[in-house]
């Protein structure tokens, strides 16, 4: 089993896999709940990032515990999912985008594995955040589906969960950022640190706060999340279909070897 799916707000259940079951990961941070099934005859794992029922907010979400499991597992490649709201004109509702930069401005989350003891201090590089082969295979099936999307973006991490004010999205806006999200950092961090290759697909729901004309609401997420279900199924199949087995990235090296 190398590839796992974490779906975020709008993207709960494993539907497009075959012969599911459910499964229970003990790691050091507490008991992680994913499902497996088949895809043409590969395994696949499936995790909920906020439970199936949307139980788990963005700043409590175990996301220690969700990526020392998957690593612990065997998986290697990551393919996830993410609701944004985007603070860019040309990134407009119901676009894909295939983020290649993160901003960290969340404050309150255990956001490493290597806190001295036994794992040592390590200062892992994030000049490619995101694994340009995971990125690769998304444009290629994006562009054969016929889906509009975008192969850059920088996605900026809030604590959540509450939306941004106006004025935070301007000075959002003024450092670079193209999208705004709860969930992606530490995620994409972990995942970095244990070696796993890691690819986001971003989807967008709104205009961030003080360009949307009216005020956000979860509602309008799941709507637009709904309205383009079957398109982002069928990317995320076309993904796993285009990974060769073999990696050819860097994101594994050099300090996978220190955690399980």
């Amino acid at each position: 089993m190398r590839i796992a799916i974490i779906g975020g707000t709008g993207v709960y259940d494993p539907r497009i896999l075959s012969d599911i079951r459910e499964e229970r990961v003990a790691t050091p941070y507490g008991e992680v709940s994913c499902k497996i099934g088949r895809y043409k005859g590969e395994e696949v794992l499936f995790l909920a990032r906020h439970g199936e029922k949307h139980s788990v907010p963005p700043h409590l979400v175990n996301y220690q515990a969700n990526i020392w499991a998957l690593k612990k597992v065997g998986i290697t490649r990551i393919i996830a999912t993410a609701a944004v709201g985007s603070l860019n004109p040309d990134l407009r509702p119901g676009d894909f985008v295939f983020t290649d930069q993160f901003i960290d401005f969340t404050h309150a989350r255990p956001f490493t594995f290597f806190e001295g003891g036994e794992r040592g201090v390590v200062h892992t590089d994030f000049t490619e955040p995101y694994c340009p082969e995971i990125r690769g295979a998304m444009e290629q099936r994006a562009s054969t589906l016929g889906i509009r999307y975008h192969n850059r973006g920088t996605y900026l991490c809030t604590e959540g969960p509450r939306y941004e004010t106006p004025a935070e999205i301007k000075a959002f806006a003024r450092l670079g950022a193209d999208l705004v999200g709860m969930t992606n950092v530490p995620e994409v961090v972990l995942a970095h640190e244990a070696g796993i290759c890691y690819g986001l697909v971003a989807m967008v729901t709104n205009f961030a706060s003080g360009i949307s004309p009216t005020p956000l609401t979860h509602e309008e997420v799941l709507e637009v999340m709904a309205e383009n279900g079957e398109k982002l199924k069928a990317l995320a199949m076309g993904i796993i279909e285009s990974l060769p087995v073999t990696r050819t990235c860097h994101c594994g090296d050099p300090w996978e070897h220190l955690l399980v």
